[in-house]
């Protein structure tokens, strides 16, 4: 197999772009596949229903497996809902197929109005599943710290339990550790970073997962790269990354955002020389 090149988007149908992928490569693995039957009004999520979205679910995932590193963590996205109960068969078969190794809850902040008939749903959930059951996998938890305010620092130093005032400032300084409840507002028609993608994750949700589950330069794989966040975020944080997607409209989209991403690195580094 030739040598790989690194942060590429590859556009092709997710089969075949992995068949093409070396086998340990991949740290970190973000999917974030068709939910199928979600969004009603886009053809690709609702092109395959019941056996048959569960069979394409092991396939390509059975092919992205054999990418990810012994070490490595692979998250898969996922939503429950009024149409959506396939998301618990879905996690039912991939936890056959690898370790499960943590249930990821994404808390949107606002709610969508997609049901009447019980509360409005507010979160979607994201799968974490690590290679074999004997491999610690990599995580950073220090990576993702969430930090405190001003006034919350000041109160937790009067705590008089604490004899080393200047260690337990060090240490609220640093703040607290990031929970598998991960509350990221959703993005909003106004917001800055919609490009039209109607599941386009955030950047600052992709960057928890990327930052706390892989080192600079490793390699990260998103076989459904949609927009492009895993590629902006990866550039943004010094990440290998690959993408596949079939879509050639949203192959433009990701490629402008990235070539915006790295533009816009490139005159920080030019601003930092200056100085």
């Amino acid at each position: 197999m030739k040598k790989l090149t690194p942060d590429r988007l590859i556009q092709a149908d997710v089969l075949d772009g992995l068949a093409d992928l070396p086998d340990d490569l991949f740290q970190l693995i973000i999917a974030d596949p068709p939910y199928g039957n979600v969004l009603v009004e886009e053809s690709w999520d609702n092109e395959l229903e019941g056996d048959a979205y569960l069979e394409w679910t092991e396939e390509w995932f059975r092919a992205a497996l054999r990418t990810l590193r012994p070490d490595g963590l692979f998250f898969v996205f996922g939503q429950l809902g009024q149409r959506e109960h396939r998301w618990i068969h879905v996690c039912s078969l991939l936890c056959r197929l690898a370790c499960f190794h943590d249930m990821l809850i994404w808390d949107r902040v606002v709610g969508y109005n997609d049901r009447g008939d019980s509360f409005t749903p507010a979160y979607e959930q994201c799968l974490v599943l690590r290679k074999t059951p004997d491999t610690r996998p990599y995580f950073n938890k220090d990576a993702v710290r969430l930090p405190y305010d001003a006034a919350t620092i000041s109160r937790y130093l009067k705590d008089k339990r604490y004899k080393d005032l200047d260690a337990r400032r060090t240490h609220l300084e640093k703040g607290k550790y990031a929970t598998n409840l991960l509350r990221v507002p959703s993005l909003k028609g106004s917001s800055r970073e919609k490009v039209g993608h109607p599941s386009q994750k955030p950047e600052k949700l992709i960057s928890m997962l990327v930052e706390s589950s892989s080192r600079p330069g490793d390699w990260v794989l998103d076989p459904f790269f949609g927009s492009g966040t895993t590629g902006v975020v990866c550039e943004r944080l010094g990440r290998h990354w690959i993408g596949i997607e079939k879509d050639p409209g949203y192959c433009r989209i990701a490629e402008e955002r990235i070539a915006a991403a790295q533009t816009r690195l490139e005159s920080k580094v030019t601003e930092r020389g200056s100085a």
